[in-house]
């Protein structure tokens, strides 16, 4: 992980050179002439350094919390195997020339970089239709497909959300993936998540993408999307102003459902529970049984 990654992330998760320390095993006084670019750090304070970045917590299925907001990095290159790179062609570009390898004739490096926080909407806008990733902050994320257990859950929860705000006569409107949202309004992010809600008519601009942070946001975890959900995007959806994020651990059987408007505030349920949508107060709750008996239905109790 490169000096410039570790002091952005520093201030994204608001580490204290004192906690670099604790985590790293480099002496605070290191630390501070480090980050106060008093020295330059040798490659191994550089490596110990970066140990204070890793993810340390993801959920087990237990009833804690599946993250802590402040420790860990989804832009630090092979953190995760499953966010492996994939190379794509700009087809826009010259023949060979490949997005992020720094090259416009070697084509065997990977792309993208994912340190390097470059890239914009027009290189995403480049892409081959059937291309499918997530640009956050400048670095390109690969989606996989989603398995089938994935999209059942979507469409039920689809359903129910657009059923709900129906018979409450809401103004709010439900979208799901795949569908753009341009989360900070700036030229560096675009996701795509798995449903979300809008009450503002204004954030669908010309129909292209959703402009600005939704009201509501859900994510369905799958294996090659666990950390990448619960980490990254938790954090990007509660800077940006998302009010209510809710993961869906089908693995897990579990809910958690984050109140970013009450500091935070995460809610753990079971795919027994009636859970109730916060945005709503309440006034609209989302049947989580009647979610998983479609999906013994269609899958068998081992879904």
């Amino acid at each position: 992980m490169l000096l410039d990654e570790m002091k952005r992330l520093k201030i994204q998760y608001g580490y204290s050179h004192q906690t670099i320390a604790d985590k790293s095993g480099v002496p605070i006084s290191t630390v501070q002439k480090v980050f106060g670019d008093i020295t330059n750090p040798r490659e191994q304070t550089l490596k110990k350094l970066a140990k204070a970045f890793l993810r340390t917590d993801i959920s087990d299925g237990s009833d804690r919390p599946p993250m802590q907001l402040k420790e860990t990095s989804q832009y630090m290159e092979g953190s995760s195997a499953e966010l492996l790179p994939t190379t794509y062609t700009d087809k826009n570009a010259e023949p060979d020339t490949k997005l992020g390898t720094g090259s416009n004739t070697d084509s065997s490096k990977r792309f993208p970089d994912k340190t390097d926080g470059r890239y914009t909407l027009d290189d995403y806008y480049a892409l081959p239709d059937d291309v499918r990733v997530e640009l956050i902050d400048g670095v390109f994320y690969d989606m996989a497909s989603p398995r089938l257990v994935h999209q059942a859950i979507l469409s039920e929860l689809n359903y129910q959300f657009m059923s709900a705000i129906k018979k409450n006569k809401g103004n709010c409107k439900v979208y799901q993936s795949p569908c753009d949202v341009q989360l900070d309004c700036d030229n560096k992010t675009m996701l795509q998540p798995d449903l979300f809600i809008i009450c503002n008519k204004d954030q669908q601009g010309d129909g292209r993408c959703i402009i600005g942070a939704p009201a509501f946001i859900i994510e369905i975890l799958s294996p090659s999307s666990r950390s990448h959900d619960m980490v990254l995007k938790l954090n990007k959806y509660k800077n940006a102003g998302v009010k209510e994020y809710w993961i869906v651990d089908p693995k897990y059987r579990k809910v958690y459902c984050y109140d970013f408007t009450n500091d935070l505030q995460l809610s753990t349920y079971t795919f027994n529970d009636r859970i109730p949508v916060t945005i709503y107060e309440g006034k609209i709750s989302i049947d989580f049984r009647e979610i998983y008996d479609e999906l013994v239905s269609s899958f068998g109790e081992d879904f």
